[in-house]
């Protein structure tokens, strides 16, 4: 799976990601910072990534409208990157080696333990 980290987490989401056996980008490496939530779609189809974010709303109502897709996932807390980085290890924990195509994978945090959430989107 390759993933690319959205400009609202930290770029140390790529380490854990490669540590784990995946490819994986930041938006901010690939000079795509500032860029408009729809405006890094083109980018996310071309090069087939399941993107990573925690922004929500903006991206799911992007995904809505995509009839294929290799995946989302979304740290739901706004939080420190060393929490970022756990709940991240938690959601590729949750994935292992199967593919997130036309899934969402929502990873949450109860108390101190994370929660991973999948399902099929958009709904079918």
């Amino acid at each position: 799976m390759k993933f690319l980290i959205d400009e609202c987490l930290h770029t140390s989401l790529v380490t854990v990601a490669h540590e784990a056996g995946h490819l994986c980008d930041h938006v901010t490496f690939l000079g795509l910072g500032g860029r408009k939530d729809w405006q890094l779609m083109p980018e996310i189809r071309r090069e087939e990534y399941t993107f990573v974010t925690n922004n929500r709303t903006d991206f799911i109502a992007l995904y809505a409208k995509e009839k294929l897709h290799a995946g989302l996932v979304v740290i739901l807390p706004n939080i420190t990157p060393s929490l970022q980085r756990e709940l991240f290890g938690a959601a590729l924990s949750h994935v292992g080696e199967k593919d997130l195509i036309n899934a969402v994978l929502e990873v949450d945090l109860a108390g101190s333990t994370a929660i991973c959430r999948e399902y099929s989107y958009p709904p079918t």
